[in-house]
């Protein structure tokens, strides 16, 4: 069984340095080897006195080693105290605390030592502390006066505690103190001010020290502080409080946080700025704290050594301080040592190179004792910090310590050397499988031992060659690396590891992935407040591999809100607030690869309202206006309308004033006098309007004199003896004082007179009386209020009132210009007669009656008008061949003048409308009956109507076209001779003197005859037969070119039905694709039973119904195959009242036939008998009677030919009619059902019986007609062919 290993591409980088960087064997436990020391506490170890103290001290090893402890240099015998046990297996001490033991009596310096037979490991020195937090000594804090604006310095000195305590400022009620550029905490804990001002004083200035190991907090006294207020407060240059003086030294080591502060007083408060002398502080490393009072630089190396200057400043001056910083450096490994697993005979090094500031010394110890004093080796030699091997043994394995030091700390590393012969091992699992995803490095583990160190070759598959190249990387650890992984790199690959003792290989299995890809990303979103928007992240993956996914907001899990629903492959938010605004991602998770996609939400909204409202530069007719925008809401403000309410004349109503760009936030206001103003601004963006701000002060502008004078003036007179003067009063904010009022002048115009003025109140019309009629007059009107006159108005000319015309026009003329239009001439009335303003003439007409029909009916008076001074006009819609009159008057603003003497006129005859209704009643075989209705408009005499009809066939062929002409008199019309069951197209107009009206269609089919047999479809090139009208006086024929009619869109309609007592013919019309396929649905009318359902045969228009009970109603409809919900209105019919069942002609079936010719050779040899015994006896009595009483039964032969009965109607070859009986028309009636193929009509001279037999034309003894009598140009029908006995 394969077992899986991912490798997620995000961790292959880290696996590959892992990877280059582990070179040496680890020797397998179940081999000897020297003790290794896996696990120990650390250099420097605070300890919390209240608790047990645990130094640690793990190691491994083989045979597993033993422990022992030094304390303070010397061996700490566990066994002899009892508080004091080492763990089971292990180097790890407990030290009981909690039952009596004090951890002061245990403070010292560690080390452990672990030694099997192969070797001794020891640890660090530990150096065991326990923590302290001391209480603050007492001592009398005396009260802090300072003047406002000098420095301030409260002292913190927290106890000595180990490790050193966190210092924090707060008051009684436990809140911290705000802190500011003026006022902030040194690094040393003591509260700086830079200036005080009096809000400083306080009685409850405490100090805090927080002591991390024992959760412990040490307060201080308060400290009190009263600021002492003078007037003026004394500005100051600044000064350094800390550091003091103008230079300073801080060193610091390798690697640790460098931490430089500089505090000054100063009023105003100093700005702090930091420089380094000569270089640049280092990127991405520094940070400033404190408002900058502090630089902080993480991980300082030597070259941050320099010179750093702080520079504090404000208005009056600067000062600056330079600190020198030293960098120096523990000791740090360059080349550690490492372990060396060597065979009898190799050689070897172990290498321990260190740095530091100053320089670290290397002294080397075997197995915990200075080398110096260690037991000679003779395989060994020490080179400074490198110890050569040559020609081990195996008992050259031990331990060997290496260890750097300098006056900053030290450096110990352990390092073995295990002399062993063993052969190649393979470490890592048999079948390993892997799994990347495709171009991504995949790195096949071979983890192995040996000694001597085996050489390790990969190849590829069972039998493939060993792989080399640049598409390879081989580790020193065995690992093969294949930089990009593409699909063919899949497979089996197998690892042989081989020394002098042997050799051995593994295989692993390498699984190639598609990469996860996010095939549609979230987009960037605009969205309105309380909206819903939605983010797509559908994915594409791999089949194998299970993906997870997530969403972030800003980088951090989703808000818990049922608004945000996280669907397969979206995520949508409803009801969109503000909040909802930042940055969503989409995270794409499997087990060996991730992605992830990210959109922006940005959530608009209208804007805040403005606030602030401010009105400076107050002037009589200006003011200016500034305010503050509210937020703008993600969507830029595009402008500000700025409105204003009138609480002097209207309280309570905004009106517009301006509008300005939405970057300005102040403008000029044109004021009017006396009006008490004010205002508010309205912000207006992209998606609407904000509310509008809270309205500004009042503001009174003085009152002036009116600056305008009304407006839309007019003179009208209302009576023919006033004249009305009107005008739109001011606004109130338009009369600029109190006692607004008008004055109204007026004069006759074109005549000397003088104005006469009248002065009114606040109304908007004045009238004046006893004026002529209608006569121009110039008026104005004039404001004023208690401050003075406006401006001298602008005259209007007025007229005063007008009065009904005197004249009437005259010399009224009609010109007919057709039937239905004339045109009508008048001569103009006087200008003078009008007395008023000439609007224009009115012409009065009417219809008296139509000549047509002599009868007279309701006037009905209609009128056009004509503007202007015309002298004629146009009426149109005139009805032809009638009588009118009409009359004509002027008009003027006060109405209407004497009407003109009537004229009469008459209209000529028209072309009629078309027929009042067309209906087609009782369709036979061959005939149709036509009625119709005259037309509701003849507009003239009609002379005659007008039929034309035409064959339609089942492809929508029109045949033939034939017209008859029909006297005036008639309403209705027989048509004969039709062909059977066929479809016609009739179109029926009537005339006039003057020409055809608009006609009327209608279409109708002619039933199928009784027996279903139908006469062939007309087809395409076929002839029509000559159909003869007796009826008809007048008819020609029209034989245009054949053509099929495309229907526009699929449709039946036109449903025809001609029912007998227990069938009925149904025919339609369709219009649609050819080929489709019917059905015809019946039902009982009125019954709720499910429709009954036949197929047609073929694409036919007709179809007949069996089986239908006599004298019922039944409902009917047509569909077509196919086309869903495609079918027909319904149509209702009636089947006839029940008959007598139809007698069949017993003389021409063949049993009666044979049985009537058995009885008369019965009779003959019979009459032999009785005449043979006759002429022996005489008379036979029965004869006598025989020939007295004849039975007609046994009368088989016909009297004429003495033939048995074969008919054949071949001599005229006429259909059967409706309701014939068998004796009467001498047919015999087909049974056979209606899907026979007989009902095609195919043309062809042989018919099939529904049995399939063959049915020849064949014909009885004729004299008239000769045997091919059937031969015409007519498709022959099968009503045509002799109905045979068989």
């Amino acid at each position: 069984m394969m077992k899986k290993m991912s490798i997620p591409t995000s961790k292959i980088s880290l696996v590959l340095f892992l990877c280059q960087i582990i070179s040496a064997l680890d020797v397998p436990l179940d081999l000897s080897q020297p003790p290794t020391i896996t696990q120990q506490s650390p250099k420097d170890y605070i300890v919390d006195p209240r608790e047990n103290i645990v130094i640690q001290c793990e190691a491994k090893g083989k045979p597993p080693p033993s422990f022992s402890w030094t304390r303070n240099g010397t061996h700490f015998d566990i066994d002899k105290d009892a508080q004091v046990t080492m763990k089971p297996n292990s180097g790890t001490l407990v030290i009981n605390i909690m039952n009596g033991g004090k951890a002061e009596a245990y403070e010292g310096v560690y080390q452990c030592t672990a030694r099997n037979e192969r070797g001794a490991a020891i640890s660090n020195n530990i150096i065991i502390r326990p923590s302290r937090s001391p209480l603050w000594t007492k001592e009398k804090l005396e009260p802090n006066h300072v003047r406002e604006g000098d420095s301030l310095v409260l002292h913190c000195r927290p106890p000595v505690g180990l490790p050193p305590p966190i210092i924090f400022w707060m008051d009684n009620a436990f809140q911290r103190l705000p802190q500011s550029e003026r006022v902030s905490q040194g690094l040393n804990g003591d509260l700086y001010f830079s200036n005080v001002q009096p809000e400083d004083t306080r009685e409850d200035y405490i100090c805090y020290a927080r002591f991390n190991h024992t959760q412990t907090i040490q307060q201080k006294q308060p400290i009190s502080v009263k600021v002492l207020s003078t007037k003026p407060v004394t500005e100051r240059q600044p000064v350094l409080l800390t550091p003091t003086g103008s230079t300073s030294t801080k060193v610091e080591l390798r690697g640790n946080v460098l931490l430089l502060e500089c505090i000054a007083a100063g009023l105003p408060t100093p700005v702090i700025r930091w420089i380094k002398e000569g270089g640049e502080l280092p990127a991405n490393r520094t940070f400033f704290e404190n408002f900058k009072k502090t630089l902080k630089i993480i991980d300082v190396s030597e070259a941050d050594s320099g010179n750093y200057k702080c520079i504090a400043r404000n208005t009056l001056g600067s000062v600056h301080h330079v600190i020198s910083v030293t960098v120096k450096a523990a000791p740090y490994w360059i080349t550690a040592p490492r372990n060396l697993v060597l065979s009898p005979g190799e050689d070897g090094t172990l290498i321990c190179r260190a740095n530091g500031n100053p320089k670290p010394s290397i002294s080397w110890l075997a197995n915990g004792v200075p080398i110096a004093i260690a037991p000679e080796d003779p395989s060994r030699k020490v080179d400074g910090d490198t110890i050569i091997f040559s020609h081990v043994q195996e008992r050259s394995s031990a331990v060997y310590q290496c260890n750097a030091s300098n006056e900053y700390g030290y450096l110990l590393a352990n390092a073995f050397v295990n002399v062993l012969a063993e052969p190649p091992r393979i470490l890592t699992p048999a079948n390993k499988l892997y799994q990347v995803i495709a171009d991504s490095p995949a790195l096949l583990d071979c983890a192995y031992f040996g000694s001597p160190k085996p050489e390790i070759e990969w190849f590829k598959g069972v039998k493939g060659s060993i792989l080399r190249g640049n598409e390879y990387v081989f580790h020193d650890n065995g690992t093969l690396e294949i930089p990009v992984a593409q699909k063919n790199s899949a497979g089996t690959y197998t690892c042989v590891a081989r020394n002098e003792l042997g050799k051995i290989q593994n295989e692993v299995q390498l699984e190639i992935k598609d990469p996860t890809m996010i095939i549609k990303q979230p987009e960037y979103k605009v969205i309105q407040r309380y909206g819903q928007v939605s983010f797509e992240c559908i994915i594409k993956h791999d089949s194998t591999l299970l993906p997870t996914v997530t969403w972030l907001k800003d980088n951090d899990e989703l808000p818990d809100d049922e608004r945000f629903l996280v669907g397969k492959d979206n995520l949508t938010i409803m009801n969109v607030t503000d909040k909802d605004d930042g940055t969503y991602t989409c995270i794409v998770n499997t087990t060996l690869d991730s992605v992830s996609a990210s959109a922006v939400l940005t959530v608009v909204a209208r804007p805040n309202p403005p606030f602030d409202l401010e009105l400076t530069g107050q002037l009589e007719r200006s003011i200016d206006l500034s305010w503050i925008p509210g937020d703008e809401n993600n969507s830029p403000i595009t402008s500000f309308v700025i409105e204003y309410e009138d609480a002097l004349h209207e309280p309570g109503v905004w009106h517009y004033q301006t509008e300005v760009p939405g970057t300005q936030t102040t403008v000029q206001l044109k004021l009017s006098p006396y009006v008490n103003y004010s205002f508010r601004v309205i912000a207006v963006n992209k998606i609407g309007r904000s509310q509008p701000s809270e309205p500004s002060e009042q503001y009174l502008t003085k009152s002036a004199s009116p600056d305008e004078n009304p407006a839309n003036v007019q003179g009208i007179g209302s009576e023919p003896d006033n004249l009305v003067i009107t005008w739109e009063p001011l606004k109130g904010f338009q009369s600029n004082g109190p006692g607004l009022q008008y004055k109204v002048s007026w004069r006759q115009k074109d005549v000397d007179d003088e104005w006469t003025s009248v002065i009114v109140a606040n109304v908007s019309k004045y009238i004046v009386s006893g004026t002529p009629t209608f006569v121009p007059y110039e008026v104005k009107v004039q404001a004023l209020n208690d401050l003075g006159y406006a401006p001298e108005p602008s005259e209007v000319i007025g007229h005063s009132g007008e009065d009904l015309p005197m004249v009437a026009p005259g010399n009224v003329q009609v010109h007919v210009i057709n039937s239905t239009l004339a045109k009508v001439h008048w001569d103009p009335v006087p200008l003078k007669s009008v007395r008023g303003h000439l609007q224009g003439y009115k012409i009065y007409y009417w219809k008296v009656q139509s000549l047509s029909r002599r009868s007279r009916r309701h006037v009905e008076k209609k009128i056009l008008t004509f503007r202007g001074n015309k002298t004629f006009g146009m009426l149109p819609g005139l009805e032809p061949y009638s009588s009118y009159k009409l009359n004509v008057r002027v008009v003027n603003g006060k109405g209407e003048g004497p009407a003109s003497p009537d004229k009469a006129f008459k209209t000529p005859e028209g072309v009629p409308s078309s027929p009042s209704f067309l209906k087609i009643t009782n369709p036979t075989l061959d005939s149709l009956t036509l009625e119709w209705g005259s037309p509701t408009h003849p507009n003239g005499v009609l002379t005659s109507y007008t039929l034309k009809f035409q064959p339609i066939n089942n492809t929508h062929e029109l045949g033939p076209l034939i017209e008859i002409r029909i006297p005036a008199n008639e309403s209705s019309l027989i048509l004969k001779n039709l062909n059977y069951s066929t479809r016609y197209k009739f179109y029926f107009n009537a005339q006039t003197s003057v020409g055809s009206g608009s006609q009327i269609t209608e279409e109708a089919v002619t039933i199928m005859d009784e027996a279903g047999i139908l006469r062939p479809a007309v087809g395409a090139g076929k002839g029509y037969s000559e159909i003869l009208f007796a009826t008809s006086p007048v008819m020609h024929t029209v034989r245009p070119t054949f053509y099929k009619v495309q229907p526009l869109y699929p449709r039946i309609r036109n449903v025809t039905t001609a029912a007998a007592e227990t069938y009925a013919n149904i025919s339609w019309e369709y219009e649609g694709p050819d080929h489709a396929n019917f059905y015809v649905e019946y039902g009982v009318a009125g019954s709720k039973e499910d429709w009954k359902k036949e197929i047609v045969n073929g694409s036919r228009s007709f179809f007949v119904l069996k089986g239908l009970t006599p004298g019922t109603a039944y409902k009917v409809r047509v569909g077509a195959e196919g086309l869903s919900g495609f079918r027909s209105a319904e149509d209702v019919f009636e089947t006839g009242p029940a008959m007598a069942s139809r007698q069949v002609d017993i003389a021409t079936q063949g049993w009666f036939i044979g049985l009537m010719c058995a009885v008369a050779l019965l009779i003959l040899i019979l009459l032999i008998v009785c005449f043979i015994r006759r002429n022996k006896g005489g008379k036979y009595p029965v004869k006598e009677k025989e020939d007295a009483h004849a039975d007609p039964e046994i009368q088989p032969m016909k009297e004429d030919d003495g033939t048995f009965g074969e008919y054949s109607d071949a001599e005229d070859h006429k259909p059967l009619k409706k309701g014939s009986r068998t004796p009467s028309d001498r047919t015999v009636k087909k049974e056979d059902s209606d899907d026979s193929l007989v009902d095609y009509g195919e043309g062809v001279n042989g018919q099939f019986n529904e049995d399939g037999s063959f049915i020849g034309q064949y014909s009885g003894k004729k004299e008239k007609e000769p045997a091919e009598g059937n031969e015409s140009s007519e498709a022959p029908s099968p009503v045509n062919a002799m109905n045979s006995f068989v």
